[in-house]
This record gives structure tokens, C-alpha cells and sequence, in this order.
């Protein structure tokens, strides 16, 4: 006990001083994922697209004194060590030719007349689009940071001075862009891991006082709850990892499944106490261990195994969410034990008087039992076949759930959410790609490249998915228009060239337009926060419409920026249900196998747990629920989840073989000893997932009522379905 109070001191210190959150794009990928590299190389070549996007509510936007004040607000941003560069309308500039060359000068000029300035910019109106809107009523700002592997650790504390540095020019603005959206992610997630514990504790002691056979036992069922978890968190902060929207999971699940495992232990320990009558308090721990230990070793390798199929996983967070999650199990069990037992040796129970907390008056257990009983027994085909048609319309609606994430589910409701909407409203926009084409022979200035480059462009424009194109065809266009002799048909190649190279060439780059050899070009796009599937679709678009203009043979093009990699998530979550699913499948047949020791009484077991997840995938079809960052873990972990109940009655089941009886005797006597703590684990399970499903986040929303819903399935086709094939087909 002393031990134990001094590791969990350590461990609670450990946490206050380290925990932290971590929610960055490096979660969900690998370092050496090619498409992850490639990003990082862009934004050392091109500058990051972390960046941050302002709106500014003005009378006028082409009041001077609103200009002056955004030079100045640029002044004090570009001084800071993680800014890049920002721009506005204080700094856009646009191109001037005369008397054979090409100069920039500012786009906004005091002495010029609004209506001047207004004709002007609508001379520009991809880029000045971007700068004021329709209206005039709004200004828009940008802030670009360095590249993402340079801002990493000191994330948090970036966003922190962004704003304070804004709060001092600015009392009323809009802010968002990918490092808003990440440090709303990260004190949501920190924020609902905090709610959830508690939430988790408070459900658990209050079904804990219905469903324990005595008040007494409820304290060393919290004790094994809260030591593991305690001790879990000291080992993930001590070795420096931090929480992230999957793994802000892990305290509620390991709560439940620890309280289930001291549940099932108590439950044994109360029925051998009635049944032992006065035998010592020794022998009556001893046999309690020996017959739990079993079923709670083979329901605790089972749900280790569907956590840890997850490790199969190609993202990081998935990873950690299985590495983390297994060495939680093997705390709680061997803890929950440790606890359970000197939480025993202390109590003087009368087992035959003792009586719960609170009670269902209306609701009688071993009524209740004794009709499954004898309905599994009168109606066992009815009950296999109607369960074995949704079996197969299950398997059937498998290949109707759509794989999609849609960014927006994965923040909740609140300010950065509200201003997200509110800029994209105006902006059309959130977030850039830059798309690179690159020739193998001569320049992309040339006159021929410049015609394809325009014709791309003019087809991207009618992409729902894309807004406000920015190239180098934008400022020629403009220069065409200003000056036409610039681009007659009889005007030197080489002079076209030589003003074009000018426009690339400008100190002032927020839009990478030229490579430093010519050879590339560049073209950016706005996009809004859209899901995977609608990024899919712009990205195929993209490609195809580059094809029309472009030999591939001689021109290459990249696409680049965080949508890009983020896009490949639909990919990666399908080879994580292939890869887990299967693998948790394989070995969750072998573990059962090793414990049956009979191949025809396994596969009849195994049918039953796979049901559960059949009516997962009926239930996410038809209300529409795709399979995303947060779901898509979800197969192996209810596989997991749903072979534990089975386990514990299959468990009684296979031991009352020693006495002589048909399978009918064998499993009502199961049903009779393990039905109660069948309830008891399932409502505590529902209940921690219906606290998950209370948060914020849409997409862990979804994810806890799906898993609340699976195991109270689990439940049924545990007191229905298995019973009545074990009754009718295991001989």
C-alpha cells in the first residue's frame, strides 16, 4: 500500500508538470512518409502554409488611416522570430511597365481617388479578392510562419503572442488559419480529457452502488480504477509523449475496463462467500483468484489484441493510441488484482445479509436470467436464423459505409469554429495549395507555356472546391490590359521573357509565382475547410485538367500544402480497418482456440462477436456515419470488446463439462452464475462510451456512440445468439 501511494504520488506529479498536448499534422504521419517529406520540402522551398488569415471589420477599407495602421501592424509582426512574412493591402504591390521595363509599386495609394484605387484593384480581382472585400467593408491580413518542423515545440506559445500582438492594434477582428484550428484542437481535447474523468468516476461510483452487493466493495472498485490510470499517465509523461485527440480516449476506456475486471472479481468473490459459508479469508481469496483469473487473463488478451492491432495502423496517433492502451491493460490487470485483494483482507463481510446501495425494485436479475433461459431454449432457431440474416445484411452493408473526414467535425462548436465560418464566408477560403509545373527544356516564361499556364488556370476557376487562382498569368493579364503593345504578337520573345522574369523577381512574395531558374512556376489556390472526399475530387480535377494542357512526358506537376497530405487520411484509414480488423480477427480466433481447445466450439463462439460488428456497419449506413479519424479504429476495438462478456460465459460454460448434463444445463448454469456481472460490465462500458459521446468534437462524438451502441449489442447477441448456437449445435 505504501508502494503503490508513492508511485502514484510520483506519478501525479510527473503529469501536472508534463502533461501536454499535441494535436500537430506529425501525429498522423510518419517522418518518412514520402508525401509528408515532400511537404516539408515545399514549405522549405516555397514557405509554410501555416499560416494565419485576419479579417478586420472597417467603415471603409480604402480609408488611408486604415492602411497606416496595418503598415504599422506589419512593422511589428514581420519582428517576430516565427513570422515569415504577412501581407495586406498595406504591402501588395502590382506591376508597372514603362519605357521598356517593368517596376512594382504599392497597390494602395493615398493620393490616388477611391474610385481610382477601386478601378485598380478590380484590374486584379483574384488577388484583390483577397486583400479588401466585395463591399469594402472588411480588410484581410495574413501571417506566414516558418516552416512547420522549426514552430513545432513552441506552437502553443506562438499563437499566444500572434494574438497579443494583434489585441494591441486591433480590438475587433476575425482570426483563423491552421494554427488557430490547431490550438483550438489541442485545449478542447485538454479541456474534455479533464471532463471526461470526472464524468467517468461519477457514473461509475453511482452504477457501482446498484450494482455491487455491498457498499464496502465500493471503494477498492474505485482504488483499482484509479491506481492504473494514475500510474499509466506517469509512464506517458515521464517518457515525454503527449495527448492527442485519439489518445485523449484512453483514462475513460481504462476506467471502464478496470472496473469491469474488479467487477467480475467481486462478483465470484460474493457467490464463493455464500456458497463457502465459514472457510477461512485465504481460501476464499485463493479461489476467488483461481476462478477469475482465467476469463479475466483471456477478456484482458483479447482486448489487448484489438488495441494493439491498431499499432498495424500507418499513422502515429493510431500507434500510440495501441502501444498506450496495452500497457494501460496490463497495469489494470495486474493492479486490479493487487488492489482487489488487500482491499478484501480488510473486510468483514456477512455475505448472506449484505444488500446494494440502491436497487431496481421493479427489476429482478435472476427472473430475468432464468426467462433467457428458457426462451434460448424454446425458440434456439428462430433466434439463429433471424440472427444470421442480419449477420450477412451486415457483412452486405460493410461495403456501403463511406470512408470520408470532414475537417470541420474534428473541432468543436465555439469561437474558432464561429470565426472559421464567418472568414470563409468572405473569403471563400481558409487555407492555400500551390500548384508547381516544372518543363524539362527551356523556361515556363516562354510564350507557348504562358497561353497553356492561362488556359489551366481559366478551367480551375469553375472547381466549387477552389477559389481565387493567383499566377503569374494574373499579372500578365493585367499587364496585357495596361499596356497591350507589351504582348503584340510581333514583340520579341525574349522581351516578353525578360518583363515576365521581372514580375518573379519582385522582394515582396507572398504568392511564389517564378523559381529562381524559370523552370517552374507557380499557381496558388484558396480552399476552405472541406472533407477528404471533396479534396480527393479538387486534387483529381486538378490533375486531369493538367493533362489537357500539359505533355507529362515534358512538363511535371506537384501539388503542394497540408490539404494534400491531409487528403490521404481516406487511405490510410482504409488500410487501418484492413490491417487491424484482420490481424485482431486472426489472433482474437487463436486466443479463443487455446481456450476452448475444440475448433468446432470456437467458430460457433466467434460467430456471435462478429455480429455486433455487422450491426455496427448496418447502423453507420443507414444514418449516414462514414468511417474517419476517430471511427476508424473502431472494428478492432469492439472485436476486442465484444469477445470479453463471451469469454466470462463460455468460461462457466466449458468448466460445468465436468459434470454430466446436456449443453442446455451447462449454459443456463453459465448464464445463472456469470449473468449478473454480464450486465454490471456492459452498463459500465455503455455508460463510458455515452460520456465519450458527449463531447464537442462531432467526430469523437460519433465515435462514442458507435462503441456504446456496439457493446450493448455485444450484450444481446451474448444472452440471445450464443446461447442458442451452443445449445442447439455444440455437441
Amino acid at each position: 500500500m505504501v508502494l503503490l501511494a508513492l508511485l502514484m504520488g510520483l506519478s501525479g506529479y510527473q503529469t501536472f508538470q508534463k502533461l501536454r498536448v499535441d494535436n500537430s499534422l506529425a501525429i498522423w504521419f510518419l517522418e518518412d512518409n514520402p508525401s509528408y517529406r515532400a511537404y516539408i520540402d515545399y514549405q522549405e522551398q516555397y514557405g509554410s502554409d501555416e499560416i494565419f488569415v485576419g479579417m478586420i471589420p472597417v467603415e471603409n477599407a480604402m480609408d488611408s488611416l486604415n492602411i497606416l495602421r496595418l503598415s504599422r501592424f506589419h512593422q511589428h509582426i514581420d519582428s517576430l522570430w516565427f513570422v515569415k512574412t504577412s501581407f495586406s493591402l498595406a504591402k501588395a504591390e502590382y506591376p508597372i511597365y514603362a519605357k521598356g521595363d517593368i517596376s512594382f509599386q504599392p497597390l494602395y495609394n493615398p493620393r490616388r481617388s477611391e474610385r481610382g484605387m477601386k478601378n485598380l484593384m478590380s484590374k486584379l480581382p483574384n488577388i484583390s479578392q483577397q486583400l479588401v472585400t466585395e463591399d469594402f467593408k472588411n480588410l484581410f491580413f495574413y501571417i506566414q510562419l516558418n516552416p512547420t518542423p522549426s514552430i513545432e515545440a513552441q506552437r502553443d506559445q506562438i499563437a499566444k503572442d500572434i494574438r497579443e500582438v494583434i489585441d494591441e492594434h486591433y480590438n475587433d477582428y476575425y482570426l483563423t488559419g491552421a494554427p488557430v484550428l490547431n490550438e483550438a484542437y489541442s485545449v478542447g481535447i485538454y479541456k474534455e480529457s479533464l471532463i471526461f474523468g470526472i464524468l467517468t468516476i461519477g457514473f461509475i461510483s453511482l452504477m457501482l452502488l446498484f450494482l455491487l452487493p455491498s457498499k464496502r466493495y465500493l471503494i477498492v472498485s474505485l482504488l483499482s480504477v484509479v491506481v492504473p490510470i494514475s500510474l499509466l499517465f506517469g509512464i506517458i509523461t515521464s517518457f515525454g509523449f503527449a495527448l492527442n485527440m485519439i489518445s485523449m480516449l484512453i483514462p475513460t476506456i481504462l476506467m471502464v475496463y478496470s472496473v469491469s475486471d474488479a467487477v467480475h472479481i467481486i462478483n465470484i468473490y460474493h457467490k464463493e462467500g455464500l456458497l463457502m459459508g465459514d472457510s477461512s479469508k485465504i481460501d476464499l481469496l485463493t479461489l476467488t483468484v483461481r476462478r477469475s483469473f482465467t476469463p479475466c487473463f483471456y477478456t484482458t488478451l483479447t482486448t489487448f489484441v484489438g488495441y494493439f492491432a491498431l499499432y498495424l495502423s500507418p499513422l502515429p496517433a493510431f500507434k500510440e493510441m495501441g502501444v498506450f492502451t496495452c500497457v494501460g491493460l496490463l497495469l489494470s490487470f495486474i493492479l486490479v488484482y493487487l488492489v482487489t485483494i488487500i482491499g478484501f483482507s480488510f473486510m468483514n463481510i456477512d455475505f448472506k445479509s449484505a444488500t446494494p446501495v440502491l436497487q431496481w425494485k421493479v427489476f429482478n436479475q435472476s427472473a430475468v436470467i432464468q426467462w433467457l433461459n428458457q426462451l434460448t431454449t424454446k425458440r434456439q432457431i428462430s433466434i439463429i436464423v433471424v440472427s444470421s440474416i442480419i449477420l450477412v445484411f451486415g457483412i452486405f452493408s460493410v461495403f456501403k459505409v463511406d470512408i470520408d473526414t470532414n475537417s470541420l467535425d474534428l473541432l468543436a462548436e465555439g469561437q474558432a469554429k464561429d470565426e472559421l465560418r464567418i472568414v470563409e464566408q468572405e473569403l471563400n477560403s481558409s487555407s492555400r495549395l500551390q500548384l508547381n509545373i516544372t518543363t524539362n527544356k527551356g523556361s515556363m516564361l516562354e510564350r507557348e507555356n504562358i497561353k497553356k499556364l492561362e488556359s489551366f488556370q481559366t478551367n480551375l476557376e469553375g472547381n466549387i472546391f477552389a477559389a481565387h487562382p493567383v499566377s503569374i498569368v494574373n499579372l500578365k493579364q493585367f499587364l496585357e490590359a495596361r499596356s497591350p503593345i507589351l504582348f503584340q504578337s510581333n514583340i520579341n520573345e525574349e522581351k516578353i521573357k525578360f518583363a515576365l522574369q521581372r514580375i518573379g523577381m519582385t522582394d515582396n512574395q507572398f504568392f511564389t509565382l517564378v523559381s529562381d531558374d524559370f523552370k517552374t512556376t507557380g499557381l496558388v489556390l484558396g480552399v476552405k475547410e472541406i472533407r477528404t472526399s471533396e479534396l480527393e475530387t479538387l486534387l483529381d480535377d486538378i490533375k486531369i485538367r493538367f493533362k489537357e494542357q500539359f505533355d507529362p512526358d515534358s512538363y511535371d506537376l506537384k501539388i503542394n500544402g497540408f490539404s494534400v497530405v491531409f487528403s490521404q487520411l481516406n487511405n490510410f484509414i482504409l488500410e487501418t480497418q484492413f490491417k487491424s480488423f484482420f490481424a485482431a480477427f486472426f489472433v482474437g480466433f487463436l486466443c479463443l482456440f487455446v481456450f476452448i481447445r475444440n475448433i468446432r466450439t470456437t467458430i460457433l463462439v466467434l460467430i456471435p462477436n462478429v455480429l455486433p460488428l455487422a450491426i455496427l456497419a448496418i447502423f453507420m449506413s443507414l444514418l449516414d456515419i462514414p468511417l474517419d479519424v476517430s471511427t476508424a479504429m473502431i472494428t478492432p476495438i469492439m472485436l476486442g470488446i465484444a469477445m470479453d462478456d463471451t469469454i466470462h460465459l463460455v468460461y462457466k460454460y466449458r468448466k460445468s463439462k465436468t459434470i454430466k448434463g446436456t449443453p442446455e444445463e451447462r449454459m443456463d448454469n453459465a448464464m445463472r452464475y456469470t449473468g449478473s456481472a454480464l450486465f454490471s460490465t456492459t452498463i459500465a462500458l455503455v455508460v463510458g462510451f455515452l460520456i465519450i459521446a458527449s463531447s464537442a468534437v462531432p467526430s469523437v462524438r460519433d465515435f462514442g456512440l458507435l462503441c456504446a451502441v456496439t457493446v450493448a449489442i455485444a450484450l444481446l447477441t451474448d444472452i440471445f445468439y450464443l446461447p442458442a448456437l451452443l445449445k442447439r449445435l455444440d455437441r
